[in-house]
């Protein structure tokens, strides 16, 4: 398979550099280098063994969620065989213990797949985030911490913003575009392995008998491989898989959402889910109306449904107060509780 390209590169950032190059961008990026100076980063350029050390420095047996694959799987993380769960099983384990056994699993010839996955740091190693700080994001965006073996984590997507940084091991990321949504083939978006919505076709071996259209799909991926040290920005709402392409691999992430200045965070998949329970069973012409609605009131130029209003009366329609957006999310309340409001 061929891919267009890579995302953008960039090196030798500084976080000032990092925040107005990088984060302000609506396609991905792979910063080299950009935590090279991290003590964990250190640790593991000498061995595997150094790094865990230095984890169980912070380690204080907080238990973490852990997967187990069986060695056939080949580390494919997934659904199982007739969709009615997963192809992995479940634990909780503090980290370093799980580390410990990613360790003893990397002298093993043919073994299974192992992975904590999106544990909080500052609930499982307190004190890792002050020597190995990202400067570039806000100190209240709080990272988390992947640690695994040879894993792939199917397509999916995130609502937020996302920042990944190789402390041990490499990475590949594929990534699609928002746009290529229908060509990926996502399965429910209720039930799925990762908590994120995914794609069902596998991308070390498509079907493409199946799964037709994820030709094109393949022919807008960017795809990138990341060492220690280096670092990936993933916008909100591209799709990417990732692998983990040594017996020992570390990654720690960064979510954030980028609201405005006094603006909560409210989770647009929650506006999805409400379309889905309210517009999607109306007839398509009454469907369609409803795009015209969402394309003047959300996704067109805002000054295109005020300019005609009086400042005074720009209402929700202008700059949300607090005290707006508390009352429309009372509203909104009562109305999925059956209470609607008088009109």
């Amino acid at each position: 398979m061929t891919h267009p390209g890579s995302p953008r590169e960039f090196s030798g950032l500084d976080d000032e550099s990092v925040r107005r190059k990088v984060l302000t961008g609506e396609h991905p990026a792979v910063i080299r280098g950009l935590v090279d100076d991290w003590a964990a980063v250190r640790e593991a350029r000498i061995s595997s063994d150094a790094l865990l050390r230095y984890l169980k420095r912070f380690d204080v047996g907080t238990p973490v969620d852990a997967l187990l694959m069986r060695p056939e799987i080949e580390g494919q993380l997934s659904y199982n065989d007739t969709m009615t769960g997963c192809n992995f099983v479940r634990n909780r384990l503090p980290l370093t213990e799980i580390a410990e056994q990613v360790l003893r699993y990397s002298k093993f010839p043919n073994a299974p797949s192992v992975a904590a996955q999106s544990a909080l740091i500052r609930d499982c190693l307190p004190g890792f985030e002050e020597h190995n700080r990202l400067g570039a994001l806000s100190p209240k965006v709080q990272p988390r911490i992947w640690l695994g073996n040879r894993i792939s984590t199917p397509t999916h997507v995130d609502e937020w913003s996302n920042i990944g940084c190789v402390v041990a091991g490499r990475r590949r990321f594929t990534l699609f575009p928002p746009d290529q949504i229908s060509n990926l083939y996502i399965g429910p978006l209720d039930f799925a392995p990762t908590g994120a919505a995914m794609s069902l076709v596998s991308l070390r071996s498509p079907d493409f008998e199946k799964f037709p259209r994820f030709r094109e799909a393949l022919g807008a991926a960017q795809v990138a491989d990341l060492g220690l040290g280096d670092a990936i920005y993933i916008p909100p709402l591209w799709w990417h898989h990732v692998e983990s392409l040594d017996a020992f691999n570390v990654l720690v992430n960064y979510w954030w959402r980028e609201a405005g200045p006094g603006e909560s965070e409210d989770s647009a998949f929650d506006a999805l889910l409400h379309g889905i329970l309210s517009i999607r069973k109306l007839p398509p012409d009454t469907r369609r109306a409803w795009a015209a609605f969402f394309e003047h009131y959300v996704f067109g130029a805002r000054d295109d449904a005020i300019r005609h209003i009086p400042a005074a009366r720009h209402g929700i329609l202008g700059d949300l107060t607090a005290d707006q957006s508390a009352a429309l999310r009372e509203h909104l309340l009562q109305q999925l509780q059956g209470s609607p409001r008088k009109r």
